[in-house]
């Protein structure tokens, strides 16, 4: 029983370490700014 306790106890910190990993991982500046597509299609 002590067993399967620890495989979910591991199981669960997994999980939630990925998803802080995925989370906190990205740019260091956040996401870029979109990019207007009227002002592409008006430049030559």
């Amino acid at each position: 029983m002590l067993l399967i306790l620890l495989e979910a106890l591991l199981a669960m910190l997994l999980l939630v370490g990925i998803v802080w990993w995925t989370m906190f991982s990205g740019r260091k500046g956040g996401e870029p700014p979109p990019e207007d597509k009227e002002e592409e299609k008006k430049k030559p």
